[in-house]
């Protein structure tokens, strides 16, 4: 039978706040354990939690960013479930009014059209500790420095229909967030974490299945890979008559599995109840305005403006977009050059391969902007040929000084003279006259093949440093001289 997959997404955002929702410890990656909790995290008796302010701006900045509509009232409740990692036995959060309510979320798809992608809701919560399994035999440690950290869970309508579209909303909303610099979005540190619902239904249906929930998958290739697996599984589950317990995944990446971890709890086992001890959060239109105020350009209208500004095509514009770090770069060299395409090129390919080679953020390249901007220039002054262009950058790489410095201390200045390239086309044709007979003899399509020999070698003769284009020229014109 035909299975059509149905998925909707909910993400755990870490908020970029110096300190906790409810409390004053700090928030830092990769701190020693339980060092950074103190007894409102605790939920030792008699503490109350403080709203921390900057948190609900992030989630504003966010629900403004996707053009959502923003609760104007929205009220934190108590999830109550028990896990060692949650010391108060309940979770802090959102349920019955959310902070950021519904929106459309555009996602940029590799064919260049825009996937709509519903959100449901995107609201403020606590984070809970975490279990660490792998350090004492036999026994679970409990680290509380993330419990109370703060979260915008976001939530959308179950709008994927394949693994590339949910690959490519995680994607898009990771640039997203860190534009607006409400988080760092590091999956691997657990600061983006993701939640897949994922059911089969036949094709052609409208009506849902069972779905089952992939927990905690923290990255783009595992999101892929994960949603693969289980979809298969269900198939064949279905395919053989049997049916899908709702119920809680873990993704397995060594064994490329799911795995049960839990029936599948719904609303009503968590007993959601309004939390006591705070204040409901109203936010009228001169905050929201405010901190629309602070947005910065986000990725849609930069991409837009690559493309009308710079004339970088769709394709170019959509791979400098989603890191906020390589756009501004890629501006930067342009403003030193003022050669848009030959920026994005040299960024997108050279550069980057580089930078993941050497497992470097763009932010730390070992070649800053205006030393790239200083490359490009030599090039297109006519300077350097791509190829010399080419060991010019290895040598920046390495730290041996600017384009030109380089250029002049190893003599790699391209020969553009026209006597001296005459010269040297001439000495060629002269040492190789069965390939100039061969030349002569040959269709147009052959010519063109055979052109590439005396090329060689004449780029051979001047070392690498004939201008190609006019090399091309004056070869033509001595070769048809020859007929």
């Amino acid at each position: 039978m035909s299975w059509e997959m149905v998925m909707g997404l909910e993400v755990h955002l870490q908020l970029a706040t110096q300190s906790k929702i409810f409390s004053g410890s700090a928030t830092q990656f990769g701190a020693e354990p339980n060092c950074q909790a103190d007894p409102v995290d605790l939920g030792m008796p008699g503490m109350l939690p403080v709203l921390n302010e900057e948190a609900v701006r992030h989630a504003v900045k966010f629900g403004l960013g996707i053009g959502a509509t923003i609760g104007e009232r929205s009220v934190f409740d108590r999830k109550n479930y028990f896990y060692p990692d949650l010391p108060k036995g309940y979770q802090v959060s959102q349920f019955f009014a959310p902070i950021v309510c519904e929106g459309v979320f555009e996602v940029p798809m590799a064919d260049g059209s825009l996937l709509p992608i519903r959100i449901t809701r995107a609201h403020l919560e606590e984070d809970a500790g975490k279990s660490v399994h792998d350090i004492f035999p036999r026994e679970t440690g409990i680290d509380l420095n993330r419990a109370g950290t703060p979260l915008l869970e976001i939530v959308t309508e179950p709008d994927f229909r394949t693994a590339e579209q949910a690959v490519a909303y995680l994607k898009a909303l990771h640039s997203l967030v860190t534009y607006l610099g409400i988080s760092d979005g590091n999956m691997a540190e657990g600061s983006m974490r993701c939640d897949i619902n994922i059911s089969l239904r036949e094709r052609g249906t409208d009506a849902l299945g069972t779905r089952t929930e992939i927990k905690n998958v923290n990255s783009f290739r595992f999101v892929e890979r994960a949603i693969h697996v289980e979809c298969e599984r269900q198939a064949d589950i279905l395919d053989d008559g049997g049916r899908i317990t709702q119920e809680t995944r873990l993704y397995d990446a060594e064994q490329n599995v799911t795995r049960s971890m839990r029936s599948k709890e719904v609303a009503n086992d968590y007993r959601y109840f309004p939390e006591p001890d705070l204040l409901p959060i109203e936010i009228d239109a001169a905050y929201i305005e405010a901190v629309r105020a602070t947005l910065p350009e986000l990725p849609g209208a930069k991409r837009e403006r690559f493309v009308s500004d710079y004339g970088l095509s769709e394709y170019d514009a959509t791979l400098l977009i989603p890191n906020h770090a390589m756009a501004s770069f890629f501006e930067a060299v342009v403003n030193h050059c003022h050669a848009a395409k030959p920026a994005a090129n040299w960024i997108l390919g050279d550069l980057l391969g580089a930078l993941n080679r050497s497992d470097i953020a763009i932010e730390k390249s070992p070649i800053s902007a205006q030393q790239l901007a200083g490359l490009i220039n030599r090039i297109e002054d006519g300077t350097l040929s791509s190829k010399l262009a080419k060991q010019v950058f290895d040598a920046m790489w390495e730290g041996l000084g600017e384009a030109d410095e380089i250029i002049e201390s190893r003599e790699l200045k391209q020969v553009s003279d026209t006597g001296a390239l005459e010269t040297m086309v001439a000495e060629v044709i002269a040492a190789n006259p069965d390939q100039v007979a061969q030349y002569l003899a040959a269709d147009e399509v052959k010519r063109k093949k055979l052109s590439g020999f005396f090329v060689g070698q004449i780029m051979k003769a001047s070392q690498g440093q004939a201008n190609p284009k006019l090399l091309n020229q004056l070869l033509l014109e001595k070769l048809a001289a020859q007929s």
